[in-house]
């Protein structure tokens, strides 16, 4: 099974969710890696990711292009004065898929976050042409970027396997109450479940994120 991880925008839970599904995966005895193509700023993310993955990776297979500088990709590439190298990035993320058989991909920010001129990570998620799963900021606003990267996601004919609810904080935003109701009745596309601050198993997500994809396929 592999993915690729989005989220409506910047620090929503997708590091925290990928580890999730990352260790309920290896709790089915079943091989899995996270994959954080690019990293910018501290590369927490990145050891987190490396940590959560089955044996035999180094940090720089799991996460090929570090910018220290915490900005997009774009930005700390100019700002470094760096070129990034795309192709073999890609390369990168289908070598893991010949030894691993579950690789999950981590994006970078929310789904547009632009990479390189006229490149963004949605470009590069839709080059990887993998089912997509959107991590939800489950707060003020989440409705309209929500529904807003579900729609894009779907103009390129890619796959929103489904959206995961995450609430980033322990107290409850009153706001986000009626979110997942609004966003089953808007979006033709699963909540796969609601995530809530500290929570540390992830199996409940992947048994819905599996029977999702089983009834995609038998449509």
């Amino acid at each position: 099974m592999n993915l690729f991880i989005t989220a409506t925008d910047t620090n929503a839970g997708k590091t925290y969710v990928t580890c999730l599904l990352l260790e309920a995966l290896k709790a089915q005895s079943r091989r899995a890696v996270g994959f954080k193509p690019f990293c910018c700023g501290g590369r927490e993310d990145s050891v987190a990711l490396l940590s959560a993955s089955s044996a035999g990776l180094t940090l720089d297979e799991i996460n090929p292009v570090w910018l220290k500088t915490p900005a997009s990709p774009y930005a700390a590439a100019l700002i470094e004065n760096r070129l990034l190298d795309l192709e073999r990035v890609s390369e990168a993320y289908h070598e893991l898929t010949h030894s691993y058989e579950n690789v999950i991909v981590e994006g970078v920010g929310g789904w547009e976050v632009p990479l390189a001129p006229q490149y963004t990570s949605a470009d590069f998620a839709e080059s990887l042409g993998l089912p997509v799963v959107v991590v939800v900021n489950n707060k003020l606003g989440a409705l309209n970027h929500t529904i807003l990267t579900v729609k894009n996601i779907q103009a390129r004919q890619l796959q929103c396997a489904g959206l995961i609810l995450n609430h980033v904080s322990d107290e409850r935003d009153p706001a986000s109450i009626p979110h997942r109701m609004i966003l089953e009745d808007m979006l033709d596309v699963p909540v796969l479940g609601e995530v809530l601050h500290g929570e540390t198993d992830g199996s409940a997500l992947l048994e819905a994120l599996q029977v999702a994809r089983q009834t995609s396929a038998e449509i």
